[in-house]
Formats: C-alpha cells, structure tokens, sequence
C-alpha cells in the first residue's frame, strides 16, 4: 500500500511596492501550485519592501501553530529596497544552506550568471520551514518545480522538509 500524502499549510507572502493581489503573479502561481499538490494555502498577503513590515508579517506566521511553511516572494535582489533576507534571516533558528545553492544551480539554466543576483534563503523557526524566493514568477516556478514540491511532500525519500513540521513524524517519517 502507498503512502499518502500529508497535506501542508502554507503562507504566501509577497513583498513588493508595486503589486496587488491582482497583479501578484508570483504569488498566485505560488498559491496555484501548492494547492495543486495537495496543500491548504492559509492566506496570501503583500506587504510592501520594508524590513520592519516582512519581519512583522513573517513573524505573525511563525507564532501561528497551524501555519507549517512560509513562501515569500520578492526583495531578494541588489536593488536598494531589497530587504527580505535581512527582514527574515535574524528570524531563523536554522538557515538551509543548501536551499540558495541549488535553487541557483537550477536557475543558471535558465538566466545564466544572473543567477548569482538572487539572495534567497531557507530556514526553520519555530518549527516552520521558511523558504524566501525572487519575485519572478519564472524562478518562483523554478524553485517549486524543482526543489518545493518535493522537498514539501512527505511522501519524499529519503528525506523532505514536511516530516520535519508534521508533529510526531521526525525528520525520516
């Protein structure tokens, strides 16, 4: 008999000065896909580029027992305003170092050099996995694809990210 999937709760975050929830293609395709996966999407939201408004927002999430995962999008650029990973990585109990590194390596495919622009970030705090992508809705696609879906399946071997916020799983289910 297989195994079947546990369901996830996840928050969407996108951080931008420009976006609504009408222009926010990050952010739906986001919403969209986990959905899709068999994830429950607890609430989208945009704030704009301020170091203060994400940590608040981010914050809310990790104090919130039901919300097991927080993708953000946007702000993990060069440009001036980009602040995401300064708002979310004093907030983390454990970075994922690996998480930037190959979300990199998967995109150089697909925008070359540009590529070493992108500051994203993985954690956990408070037992919520965190996982803060570009605002493109091209590497948000590429870091679902490629790393999220998986990572955020239970089902995944030999070892995933959702065991580790699913109580009472462990990290090897």
């Amino acid at each position: 008999m297989s195994e079947s999937m546990i369901p996830l709760t996840i928050a969407v975050l996108t951080i931008s000065d420009t976006r609504d929830l009408n222009t926010d293609r990050s952010g739906a395709m986001l919403g969209e896909r986990l959905e899709l996966a068999g994830h429950r999407l607890a609430e989208r939201r945009i704030v704009i580029d301020d170091i203060y408004r994400i940590r608040a927002a981010v914050s809310e999430w990790i104090a919130d027992p039901d919300i097991q995962v927080i993708l953000t999008t946007g702000g993990t650029g060069f440009t001036g305003r980009d602040s995401t990973p300064e708002a979310v990585s004093v907030l983390l109990d454990k970075r994922i170092e690996g998480f930037g590194e190959q979300f990199r390596q998967l995109s150089f495919l697909d925008v070359g050099s540009s590529t070493i622009q992108s500051r994203c970030l993985g954690g956990l705090a408070n037992d919520t996995v965190i996982f803060c992508l570009p605002g493109s809705s091209g590497a948000c696609r590429t870091a679902w694809d490629g790393l999220l879906a998986e990572q955020l399946d239970s089902r995944h071997k030999p070892c995933n990210f959702a065991n580790l916020v699913i109580p009472g799983r462990g990290q090897h289910g």
